[in-house]
């Protein structure tokens, strides 16, 4: 039998397993007619199996079904619950502020005390807070196109900063900027709002730099959400010589790369942002962005009578900075990701790393394993790919979707976007142990006949 029909064979089996185990979901999923794609979410249809699986209960690392199947969860709502699935002193803070007013308009204190946490991690002063980083992002760029007086706004190709329209611009085969492939509803052509150079490429990012319309560069320190591409030495203290030689501003989004340490990729590589931007696991799974500025732009827009920062100029949301998520986002960096939580979840993610290197050495498979702090990932290419074109280049949809699957019907969960698996407070050695052993497994049953 080829690799190819066994791959179908094997997956057509855990297809069959996972409907078999799932019918509570199957049916949930089959009820939901006035939903549009029959999910709250269009992206929760991005599933190996047939149809989703539906949540009944989550606690710490662990997710329990509507079957009754329980599961290691690896995926953390894709970076949404690093902090582990409502953890206990984001439970009890939402829990008293619920009960003294939801949706005010009005700051309170929990707000000054997320915002001084988050100076302190990352280095700058000043910070204003959103419902999602996407919204962050997309403020952010408002602030510095207003500051500069400059249109464009450069990102790397296969970046990931949610869906703002900007950055959904990859580099294309003759080597200039293109729509990304799926972009919805596009406003307008994004070569009019947009620059892109690959990740690890300072030639790249100097050429598009040269042209002097560039606002400012929106980069996460690691790609992640294309496989996790690392920053080769010497790359982001020259994206910052290069930004600042060609008065564009820097805006480092953390929202995943987060996971490199208490202060994200920031603190731990040194780097000295403009802005940066936040969201997901700073509010232990309530909804919250973040943007914080340094102190010369953040004076810099207070001097700018000409704009309007407080009613309908284009940034602000009605119910961003509301008293939930302020007191779960302080509960968070308070209680939770703490300096030693981020310490214990280093250590557990390096074990997983390490054993993955093992397992696929042992195969003798041409892939890579990159990590990235308290995130992992494996890649079917080895060496590990530079630049998010070379990532996206060496994806293999079928075989994630079996592995993913195949861990999946034996209790453990992966990101459904890619092979990342991330740890929280509560993720133990005993819970890699069991993602290996599955893992192993389903290469052995890989191997030809």
């Amino acid at each position: 039998m080829s690799t190819d029909s066994r791959l179908q064979s094997l997956m057509a089996r855990e297809r069959s397993t996972f409907a078999d185990r799932h019918p509570g979901s199957r049916a949930a999923y089959t009820r939901s007619d006035h939903l549009f794609g029959r999910v709250p979410m269009t992206w929760m249809n991005k599933t190996a199996g047939d149809f989703p699986i539906y949540l009944e209960k989550a606690q710490g690392n662990r997710i329990v079904d509507v079957d009754g199947n329980t599961f290691v969860d690896f995926a953390l709502g894709d970076t949404g619950a690093m902090a582990g699935h409502s953890p206990a002193p984001v439970v009890a803070a939402v829990t008293e502020r619920v009960q003294r007013g939801l949706a005010t308009m009005m700051p309170t204190e929990d707000a000054a005390i997320a915002g001084a946490e988050l100076a302190r991690r990352f280095g700058l002063p000043a910070w204003s807070f959103a419902l999602t980083a996407t919204d962050a992002n997309r403020w952010a760029i408002r602030l510095l196109r207003a500051v500069t007086g400059r249109p464009k706004i450069l990102v790397n190709s296969y970046c990931y900063h949610g869906s703002v329209d900007e950055s959904l611009i990859v580099v294309g085969p003759d080597g200039r900027g293109t729509s990304r492939e799926g972009n919805v509803g596009a406003p307008v052509d994004v070569t009019l709002t947009s620059r892109v150079a690959e990740f690890n490429d300072l030639a790249g990012l100097e050429r598009e730099l040269a042209h002097g319309d560039v606002a400012a560069v929106l980069m996460e320190p690691a790609l992640t959400n294309i496989g996790i591409v690392l920053p080769e030495d010497g790359y982001l203290a020259g994206v910052r010589e290069l930004t600042r030689r060609h008065g564009t501003y820097l805006i480092n989004d953390e929202t995943h790369t987060f996971s490199a340490g208490p202060g994200g990729a920031t603190a731990f590589w040194g780097l000295e942002p403009d802005v940066l931007t936040i969201g997901k696991a700073i509010g232990g799974g309530v909804p919250v962005g973040a943007y914080g500025l340094s102190a010369e732009l953040a004076d810099a827009l207070s001097g700018r009578g000409d704009l309007d920062l407080v009613d309908m100029g284009g940034v602000g949301g009605t119910l961003a900075g509301n008293p939930v998520s302020m007191a779960a986002t302080r509960a968070t960096l308070q209680e939770v990701l703490t300096d030693a939580a981020f310490a214990t979840m280093i250590e557990t993610a390096s074990a997983f790393a390490d054993g993955l290197i093992k397992i696929i050495e042992g195969y003798g498979l041409p892939w890579s394993v990159s990590r990235l702090g308290a995130r992992v990932e494996y890649r079917f290419a080895s060496p590990a790919p530079r630049n998010g074109t070379e990532s996206a280049a060496n994806a293999n949809g079928e075989l994630e979707d079996f592995l993913h699957l195949y861990l999946a019907n034996r209790g453990v969960l992966l990101t459904p976007f890619h092979n990342m698996a991330l740890m929280c407070p509560e993720t133990s050695l005993a819970d890699v142990a069991r993602h290996h052993e599955i893992f192993d497994a389903a290469l052995k049953e890989l191997q030809p006949e």
